[in-house]
């Protein structure tokens, strides 16, 4: 395994870095104060996140993400392996509530972009994938029901009944990222088409317009009481008879379940890459600030308990991003399949180590850990729910013990 740089990573980080330092840190205080105006419209999209888009897109920063050849003519993203996408990806989790958007590269839209890509019809590219490709439109998957423990997609309750050419849909789903940006356009629903089939083959999933009369946006959630307003909020969301053309259904019927676990392999990686650069923000406001104040007569930064948490944290950063590389040169060498365990394993051990240098760098602040004058306790809040979204750690340890098990027991 070598992790070293190509050429074109190394170009692209040049770029990014100057890109980040020009335009995306001096925006993160325009961010906020137009997120705090009282007169913005609720779930609006802040002005400065399209001013970024159109830089980024004008210096060839689109659509990194993606690692094939879907990518829009002539953009730099166009065949990006995991491994050279990484090292970006982490650069943008510096900034997480603005560089991933300016570069059309945030979640949900990217696993959207993927699977339309990979199991998506022509017409559906054609009028799905394209413009989300181009940035001139959002989307969400909705998968995750409030009614059902959610952590096992078999419980899915949501129905996709065939009725002539078309299906109707009904259901309840809630923590729908992204479907109250007005932006949002298009819905991947998962429910089921045959609750009588095997259990992994009873999920279909299928496109829904956002405007299709019955589709209801019931409200926005909050995660520990942020809106996240700036990537257009997380929805509760009712389906009543729903009507949408047979064509809208995302390969056959019963691929579902199939279907869902190829789009969250990447954006697990993805998630896991940007939060390395979450660590790493939060590491250096963690040494900004001991450096800068005195307690007891001397700076924090000589009392020993923060030196120690100061050490641990860049040890844990290095064996995280270790972690993350090596999975991303398996999912380019082996496949998303053969680097399964080591997807599960960054899912798990990522997030909680990022959990952990926020931490002690919320107690490094003090009060102003925990206030709205720093982004510590907004990115505790994102990150502790990365051990939620895209499986809980409670089930990919339970498919890692199994798989090790395995080899145990004959």
């Amino acid at each position: 395994m070598d992790f070293s740089y190509d050429a074109r990573t190394e170009e692209l980080r040049g770029r990014l870095l100057a890109f980040m330092d020009e335009f995306v840190y001096p925006a993160e205080p325009v961010l906020a104060a137009q997120l705090a105006d009282p007169a913005r419209e609720p779930w609006t999209v802040p002005a400065v996140i399209g001013e970024l888009k159109a830089a980024a897109r004008a210096r060839g920063l689109w659509n990194l993400f993606f690692v094939d050849k879907h990518g829009l003519p002539g953009e730099e993203g166009a065949g990006l392996t995991n491994l050279q996408y990484a090292p970006l990806a982490e650069i943008t989790g510096r900034s997480v509530l603005l560089a991933p958007p300016a570069l059309n590269c945030a979640a949900p839209d990217t696993g959207n972009m993927e699977l339309l890509a990979q199991f998506g019809s022509e017409e559906q590219k054609k009028q799905w994938l394209e413009p989300l490709l181009a940035g001139e439109i959002r989307s969400a998957f909705a998968m995750t029901e409030p009614d059902v423990a959610s952590s096992d997609a078999t419980n899915i309750t949501t129905r996709i009944e065939r009725d002539g050419d078309e299906y109707v849909v009904n259901g309840r789903k809630w923590y729908i990222t992204g479907a109250m940006n007005p932006d949002c356009r298009i819905l991947i629903v998962m429910g089921k088409t045959d609750p009588d089939a095997p259990a992994h083959r009873q999920q279909s999933m299928i496109l829904v317009p956002r405007d299709t009369p019955g589709v209801t946006v019931v409200r926005g959630m909050t995660v520990f009481g942020y809106p996240d307003e700036d990537h257009g909020g997380h929805a509760e969301i009712l389906f009543e008879d729903v009507r949408v053309p047979a064509g809208h259904l995302i390969g056959e019927e019963g691929s579902g379940f199939a279907i869902a676990q190829a789009r969250l392999g990447p954006g697990r990686i993805h998630h896991c890459m940007r939060a390395i650069g979450v660590a790493e923000r939060a590491l250096e406001l963690m040494c900004r600030r001991v450096v800068e104040r005195v307690a007891f007569g001397r700076p924090l930064a000589e009392q020993g308990v923060v030196q120690d948490w100061i050490a641990e944290a860049r040890v844990r950063i290095e064996q995280a991003r270790l972690l993350v590389l090596k999975t991303a040169w398996l999912m380019d060498t082996v496949g998303n399949r053969g680097a399964h365990t080591e997807i599960q394993a960054i899912k798990i051990a990522v997030p909680a180590t990022v959990e952990w240098i926020l931490d002690k760098a919320v107690q490094a602040h003090g009060a102003a850990g925990v206030s709205q004058d720093t982004a510590l306790a907004q990115l505790w809040a994102g990150n502790r729910t990365l051990r939620l979204a895209d499986g809980p750690d409670e089930v990919h340890k339970r498919s890692l013990a199994r798989r090790e098990l395995k080899r145990h027991l004959g």
